[in-house]
């Protein structure tokens, strides 16, 4: 099956399905809602590298889940489910998939409650918006949907603590969702609440006929401006508000009922999101190193047991074997020293810790450690903020470096094993031909 034709047969087929039943009324539930959703599943699948099979399934139902608006916008997943069946089923799909791409859509249902990573996918695609900036407008279309498709007429503080009671009940299902909305979600929940407080708080100052003006937000949240040109050698460092004193801040507290956010909040999700990232990038290095291996010593069990005890007969594949058996020998080996572990002593100082020599994060520096030792070192770690950060750079560059020389070596095996296997088929080819009577030298 051509999982990449199909695709785009489901993308025009949904295309035409809204251009065709187009409803105005439909102000979130519309075209540009399934494109994003699209958009994210896609950005999700492909950072878990799925196979066309599972990409299509997940892409084809981000596509398909909210077509059923178009029909009835009660039980619209059954009705999505159903247009996705009847489509695929005239496309000649496999029933297999028609049921994955089915289960994939009725997955979205509130609440959501998928199962497998290709569900979790659809379902935090869904929702992507929770933890994007452009939240607030999208929040918005939804509302107004609700007055012109349902005839829900909610006033924006009655919205406001629905869409706050719904998020907190949310969460992401994917790890890479979690790592990248989480921070902006927890914002936009607290941007609502701060609009809900001052919005009460306005309401209150006039039932007491408060002559002193109350306008919305009472208490603007704080912005902090991006750092640019951060040096990482300085993220421990402490990093203030300019022109704001204790005092202000103190005040900034009272008022808000909350301390004031912390500006390291991306620097966190950036170590997070990288560290993720270079795991990932590990796995596919020893999964691709394992199928170097694999394939070498099956070829080289066939040589020894096959072709080396009649080379007496055929004696002028001597050449071409002996050419694939070491082009088979030499991409073994560098595959597994890509994956050979190289481990430390295993062993710290007190005075390692002090000068903070040591990366604590890694276990090759303090295995063969006591527990009483560690949980010293650790602390000290945890109370030096320049301390801890730095063990986190040195993390994520020491990682980087294990990944290079991995994949510089794996690069080196499939160099090898590619040219080797050329070389090999061609020597076996010129030696057959040279001797093309079949005869035995």
């Amino acid at each position: 099956m051509n999982y990449q034709q199909l695709l785009e047969k489901v993308k025009q087929q949904v295309l035409s399905y809204f251009k065709l039943r187009n409803n105005e009324s439909l102000l979130y539930h519309n075209r540009t809602h399934t494109e994003d959703v699209v958009a994210a599943a896609v950005q999700i699948a492909n950072h878990y590298q799925l196979d066309d099979h599972d990409f299509f399934v997940v892409t084809a139902a981000a596509w398909f889940h909210d077509t059923g608006y178009l029909e009835n916008m009660s039980n619209h997943e059954e009705r999505s489910a159903h247009l996705a069946e009847e489509f695929l089923r005239a496309q000649y799909a496999d029933e297999a998939v028609i049921q994955e791409v089915k289960n994939c859509i009725m997955a979205t249902r509130m609440p959501q409650n998928p199962v497998g990573l290709l569900q979790e996918i659809i379902c935090d695609a869904d929702l992507f918006h929770l933890g994007t900036e452009g939240f607030d407008a999208k929040n918005k279309q939804l509302r107004k949907e609700c007055k012109t498709a349902l005839n829900y007429d909610y006033t924006k503080q009655d919205w406001r603590i629905k869409t706050i009671k719904f998020m907190e009940s949310q969460h992401y299902h994917t790890d890479y969702a979690r790592m990248l909305l989480a921070d902006q979600k927890e914002k936009n929940v607290q941007e609502l609440k701060d609009k809900v407080a001052a919005w009460e708080e306005k309401n209150k100052a006039a039932e007491a006929g408060s002559k002193e003006e109350v306008q919305e937000p009472a208490v603007p949240i704080q912005q902090v401006p991006a750092q640019q040109g951060v040096n990482l050698a300085d993220i421990g460092k402490k990093t203030e508000t300019p022109g704001a004193t204790d005092k202000e801040a103190t005040i900034f507290q009272e008022k808000t009922g909350k301390k004031k956010e912390r500006p390291d909040k991306g620097i966190e999700t950036m170590f997070r999101v990288s560290s993720s990232n270079h795991q990932r990038l590990s796995d596919m290095a020893d999964n691709k190193a394992h199928i170097m291996i694999t394939v070498n010593s099956i070829i080289l069990s066939a040589i020894i047991s096959l072709l080396l005890r009649r080379l007496e007969d055929y004696s002028y594949l001597i050449i071409p074997t002996f050419i694939i058996l070491v082009v088979s020998l030499t991409t073994m080996i560098f595959a597994i020293l890509a994956t050979r572990p190289s481990i430390p002593e295993g062993r710290f100082s007190q005075q390692d810790v002090n000068d903070k020599k040591v990366n604590l994060l890694f276990f090759g520096n303090f295995y063969r450690m006591n527990l009483p030792e560690y949980i010293a070192g650790m602390r000290n770690v945890m109370a030096d903020r320049e301390y801890l950060y730095g063990s986190l750079i040195i993390d994520v560059y020491s990682q980087g470096v294990v990944l290079g020389r991995k994949y510089r070596l794996l690069r080196i095996s499939y160099n090898i094993f590619m040219f080797g296997l050329i070389a090999s088929v061609l020597a076996f080819i010129i030696a057959s031909a040279v001797n093309g009577d079949g005869g035995k030298h």
